[in-house]
């Protein structure tokens, strides 16, 4: 095995600050340690008038939604949604509880704002699964739904041309993510589109049942933590790497309904499927939202997706922050979750000697164009074979295309497939959720008996990958790959 340096423990988060509001609770950390005391203002608080500070991108867009000139953390407002999500799973009770607020008959509030986008549980014969399938399309061809992504034939899901996959990849690539806008979905990680400096949340179908039917919700405005990424990214970690690494020093409990925004020059260089991934888990710290600003990276991306115009936002000069965390990325090394839970943090290199029996490359945190070239960079650099089933489950239809389409550069004019099918991986699977949340038993690569995972998903709770007993480590597609091809945790930089 090789021997990497050490980074000084404190030597990441350069600092944290508490800056508004109460200072929350501190959390330990065997990585991070280096925290100051914030300074005390010497300016008197005002005693006549009212005086209002600046706002935060999400205190922007939920005064714009709700037609107001300020908002403060706490404020409850009517806030005007954009679009609405939902999918397989919760599509079907929103739909009836629409109904039964709004009556049989009723008619949604907009049939070009709400999206459906069956994903969960396609690639499947259990009956219940295929029935909520069913429901989506009854009620998308009764409120004639412009934007209803069907598939009609799982036994090829090349033959449903409307059919996309992962729905928070899906609305990335059909242009259904904007900057300054409102998206809610039936899902909790609706947050990914964030990476686009919009508000997105997850809602329940309760919610999304009364915005079926007025295009509103009552929504708290959260306050904002702010996180200061800066430094060069090492070549041998990923916006996973730094999602695990935020999550570890401020637990699953650290963001509980707040805004997490990301801001610096890190978040500046990385790409919009990098600053997806870095929304997408902000809900695995307990996060209302995740949001990135708006630049020329997300400009350049939307161009060809979408002809709605939009009006980005951007946090005032003047706005208050909850709390700010100031890390220097340039030292941050490989990570892995360990079991159970997203903030049990570890160097992938500190797991070397934890056999695992799988790997499993996917979902909508780890199952993007760039996730599977990341992974099969590595089987490149190796040449070698795995040494342990190898699970590959494209997010989207268009994911699963550039696999097989786009070269990897540097192999010589090879496809993300060729590579994978040379190291011995399985076939790429059909478009999905897949094994992420485990679904019904016959769900591809889904954990039916105890064994230990290495996942570019999001979630390692016990049974959330199918068996309880089963242990799932989170890790980057690097980390994946590496993994992959020695049977144990591996630090990717044994192979780039």
């Amino acid at each position: 095995m090789a021997s990497f340096p050490v980074a000084p423990a404190s030597s990441l988060l350069l600092q944290k600050k508490y800056v508004g509001f109460s200072a929350p609770k501190k959390h330990g950390s065997t990585i991070i340690v280096s925290a100051i005391t914030p300074q005390k203002s010497t300016r008197e608080p005002s005693t006549t008038g009212a005086v209002k500070s600046g706002m935060t991108m999400t205190e922007k867009i939920l005064a714009r939604a709700s037609e107001r000139s300020h908002l403060s953390p706490g404020d409850n407002v009517w806030a005007n949604v954009d679009v609405l999500m939902t999918h397989d799973v919760c599509g079907p009770g929103a739909f009836g509880i629409f109904k039964r607020e709004f009556g049989e008959n009723a008619k949604v509030w907009s049939r070009e704002k709400v999206i459906v986008i069956p994903d969960h549980y396609i690639f499947t014969t259990d009956e219940l699964a295929n029935r909520n399938v069913n429901t989506l399309r009854e009620f998308c061809t009764e409120q004639d739904i412009k934007y209803f992504y069907d598939i009609k034939d799982v036994a090829d899901f090349k033959a449903n041309p409307d059919y996309k996959g992962v729905c928070h990849v899906a609305l990335a690539q059909e242009g259904h993510c904007r900057p300054g806008e409102i998206l809610l979905g039936t899902d909790s990680h609706t947050c990914t589109a964030g990476a686009f400096g919009q508000f997105a949340t997850g809602i329940g179908i309760t919610d999304a049942g009364f915005v079926l039917g007025t295009g509103k919700l009552l929504l708290k405005v959260p306050p904002t933590l702010r996180f200061v990424l800066d430094g060069e990214m090492p070549d041998c970690v990923l916006a996973k790497d730094l999602i695990l690494q935020i999550i570890g020093e401020i637990s699953v409990a650290g963001a509980r309904y707040k805004s997490m925004e990301f801001v610096g020059s890190t978040v500046e260089s990385l790409t919009m499927e990098d600053r997806m991934t870095l929304c997408n888990m902000v809900i695995e710290a307990g996060g209302k939202n995740g949001i990135v600003p708006a630049d020329a990276t997300t400009f350049e991306y939307l161009k060809d997706k979408t002809s709605v115009p939009y009006d980005p936002v951007y946090s005032d000069g003047q706005a208050r922050f909850f709390s700010e965390y100031s890390f220097d990325i340039s030292k941050l090394e490989p990570l892995v979750a360990k079991p159970h839970s997203p903030d049990n943090r570890a160097l992938a290199r500190e797991c070397r000697d934890v056999k695992i029996d799988r790997v499993y490359i996917g979902s909508c945190t780890g199952g993007k164009t760039e996730d599977f070239m990341a992974a099969a960079k590595v089987f490149l650099a190796s040449g070698k074979k795995v040494k342990v089933p190898t699970f590959l489950v494209p997010a989207t239809q268009k994911v699963w295309m550039d696999i097989y389409s786009l070269p990897l550069p540097g192999s010589g004019g090879r496809t993300c497939s060729q590579i994978f099918e040379e190291a011995g991986c399985d076939t790429p699977a059909s478009p999905t959720c897949g094994a992420c949340m485990g679904g019904p038993r016959d769900t591809y690569a889904r954990i039916n008996e105890p064994m230990v995972c290495v996942s570019t998903t999001n979630r390692n709770f016990p049974g959330r990958m199918g068996h309880k007993e089963g242990q799932v480590y989170l890790a980057s597609p690097y980390t994946a790959a590496a993994s992959a091809l020695t049977g144990f945790v591996t630090d990717p930089r044994e192979f780039l």
